[in-house]
């Protein structure tokens, strides 16, 4: 495997990253990458953008939104790229997120064939859990599916 340069063109980060050039330069102007700029007024990356870039994808992949990521990213000091320990201190603090949205994937899965969580778009067996359409009275959307601190089940 050739030696990677410390400054990567766009091209090169796009293609060692998997990141397409249009999302790198949408990442870039949310602020989630940074890249120094030649005299020709082409991006520079530092390789440790690799890192960003997995830790933004793997933010992803659990769910985050581009926002979080960002502010998870802006707790680093001088735009550092994340550590093992920054990952480890990020994810426990998103822990209670995603554990509120896993009982939720997990409430929509058990009731998936049986119930739409009572929206209510009337599944003949909809009536037996919103009889009279009393959970109304909880508020818009789903509520069976919401997680039970919210009023679900």
């Amino acid at each position: 495997m050739a030696h990677l340069p410390v400054r990567l063109t766009i091209g090169q980060l796009a293609e060692r990253s998997g990141v397409p050039h249009t999302t790198l330069r949408f990442y870039e102007e949310r602020g989630l990458i940074t890249s120094e700029r030649t005299s020709g007024n082409q991006r520079r990356y530092h390789r440790s953008t690799l890192r960003r870039l997995a830790f933004i994808s793997a933010a992803q992949r659990v769910g985050l939104s581009l926002s979080q990521i960002h502010d998870a990213l802006a707790t680093l000091p001088d735009q550092r790229t994340p550590t093992a320990a920054d990952w480890a201190r990020l994810s426990e603090q998103w822990r209670t997120e995603l554990d509120t949205r896993i009982d939720a994937l997990q409430r929509l899965r058990d009731r998936l064939t049986s119930c739409i969580g009572c929206g209510c778009l009337s599944l003949r067996s909809c009536g037996l859990h919103n009889r009279d359409d009393v959970l109304a009275a909880n508020g818009p959307g789903a509520p069976l599916l919401k997680p039970a601190r919210e009023g679900g089940m």
